[in-house]
């Protein structure tokens, strides 16, 4: 048994915090359904 397996890191701008921060966001696809999850860890801007 195969499963098609994809991990995405990517940085929601929509989210912005105040002080500039931006959040990254994780998508996990596995067979063609997609889970999106916050890492709860931010980068400047």
């Amino acid at each position: 048994m195969k499963n098609k397996i994809a991990i995405l890191f990517y940085v929601k701008s929509a989210k912005a915090l105040k002080n500039g921060l931006l959040p990254i966001y994780l998508i996990i696809t596995i067979d063609g359904v997609r889970i999106e999850i916050s890492t709860s860890k931010y980068v400047e801007n």
